[in-house]
């Protein structure tokens, strides 16, 4: 079963390795399996070693995912890669990232979900269904009607992004993601281990409902 919380570290240069590290060990002492390490604005050297660590403190409990660079996906010896729209085609990833590494796609309307869903990937993200204040240039938000189409053109696992929180998340899986990507949620909390075993919890009781 395609894990149902996606947590997403964002990397930053202000950001000690370390206390990534730390999130992430939080995140899977709260019981997440997957995990994504982005790093939008530092260097290819930085996600390299921001990469490797993680990999090399939880990727025995977790799944890491690199986004957008499929060439250190596989040198971290990561679970894979995602790749968005302007990113390495999913076939090209593909590549460089043989199974049983996963290759995840971004999509943010029918024709790229459509398009995604004839391709390798393991699983389709699909957004921002929600506003969201992490991304410097969103894409439109698509909102649950689309959630909804999209579980009508493909079996690949959906995971949901842009903006969830656990007050929305039982909404978005019942709406027909698969799994909830969450960054600022799980980040910005407390106790970041109690808020993955939160989502992990909704999850539990929506999916469990829906089947």
């Amino acid at each position: 079963m395609f894990p149902a919380l996606y947590a997403i570290l964002d990397a930053s240069p202000a950001k000690p390795i370390e206390s990534l590290i730390s999130l992430a060990e939080n995140l899977v002492r709260g019981g997440t399996q997957l995990i994504q390490v982005r790093a939008k604005s530092v260097s290819s050297l930085q996600l390299y070693e921001i990469s490797r660590a993680i990999v090399g403190r939880v990727g025995d409990s977790a799944r890491i995912i690199v986004n957008d660079r499929p060439d250190i996906a596989a040198m971290t010896d990561a679970g894979g890669v995602h790749v968005g729209q302007e990113d390495l085609p999913v076939d090209v990833a593909r590549k460089i990232c043989a199974r049983p590494l996963w290759v995840g796609v971004s999509t943010h309307n029918l024709d790229q979900l459509r398009a995604a869903d004839a391709t390798s990937a393991d699983y389709i993200a699909v957004g921002p269904i929600f506003p969201t204040a992490t991304k410097q240039n969103p894409d439109a938000v698509v909102g649950l009607d689309f959630l909804r189409s999209a579980r009508n053109f493909t079996r690949k696992p959906l995971v949901a992004i842009g903006g969830i929180t656990v007050k929305s998340a039982q909404e978005v899986f019942r709406a027909g993601a698969d799994s909830v990507a969450v960054i600022s949620d799980l980040g910005n909390a407390p106790d970041p281990a109690l808020r993955a075993s939160e989502y992990l919890e909704i999850a539990r009781v929506a999916l469990g409902a829906a089947r």
